[in-house]
């Protein structure tokens, strides 16, 4: 195991690094909060990325570089006299303390849906102003906003009695759908209809334990693995894809789903 004193020299070392490059190299000196902002949110899914394809070396290789992105984040805020990396620091440690005194306080608590409660009883307390689902970011993708709702909702005990409730409020919203559907409803009632069943497919989701975000992401690739052995095949035949049938696509799709077991 690495010696913390090891990991504190490094960070040290990281620390020295990014004070040379703000002040020589000339890209380093140009970005400002707004403009690394983007590339955080590219950082970011390039760790999703990693994580969900088991890449131990990619995600190692990628919190390296978000890590460098909060410490470039506190060196401007330095520069501002705004806030430091020390006060970064520091204020995650409190926060951690205090939100979580069944471990460092004489609060006793039973499972972790008691620790996400009481971790949202905190969050409230702190600030009068603050609402329960105030926190949670407008830039959200949407299927991870839907599913972000929901759990705080949960937090403060908004939720079913029994999971499996959840169904009968999932065929009531595509039952909805389907009558504005057959019945001629206008593009935007459709489309709400159609986000209702989203939003109840995403909270059945989240009751069952399943990462609405994984799940699709694992069948997109499913999908590009299967449709790109479909597209090779046929190329491989001297054939064009908007000449198959879809009787014959179908085929080749069958093969590759066959080929993945």
């Amino acid at each position: 195991m690495i010696r913390r004193e090891k990991t504190l020299e490094s960070f040290n070392h990281l620390l020295d690094i990014m004070d040379r490059l703000r002040s020589g190299c000339p890209w380093d000196r140009e970005q400002t909060l707004e403009s690394l902002r983007t590339l955080t949110i590219e950082e970011t899914y390039e760790l999703a990325d990693a994580i969900l394809g088991d890449d131990l070396d990619g995600i190692r290789e990628e919190l390296g570089d978000l890590l460098l992105h909060i410490v470039f984040y506190a060196k401007i805020g330095e520069e501002k006299e705004a806030f430091s990396m020390n006060e970064v620091i520091e204020g995650i440690n409190r926060k951690l303390i205090y939100r979580h005194p069944h471990i460092f306080g004489e609060v006793e608590v039973q499972d972790a849906r008691e620790v996400e409660r009481n971790w949202e009883r905190i969050k409230l307390s702190e600030d009068e102003k603050k609402t329960v689902l105030g926190g949670i970011p407008g830039s959200l993708p949407a299927m991870i906003k839907a599913y972000r709702i929901q759990d705080k909702a949960r937090g403060v005990g908004f939720d079913w009695e029994q999971r499996d409730q959840v169904w009968d409020k999932v065929r009531e919203e595509m039952s909805e759908l389907q009558s504005e559907l057959q019945n001629g409803g206008s593009p935007d009632r459709v489309e709400e209809e159609f986000g209702d069943v989203l939003f109840s497919l995403i909270n059945a989701a989240r009751l069952y334990q399943i990462n609405p975000e994984n799940a699709l992401e694992r069948t997109n690739l499913k999908f590009i693995s299967r449709f790109n052995y479909l597209e090779q095949e046929t190329l491989k035949k001297g054939l064009s894809l908007r000449k198959l049938s879809i009787d014959e696509m179908d085929r080749y799709w069958n093969e590759a789903k066959q080929n993945e077991t």
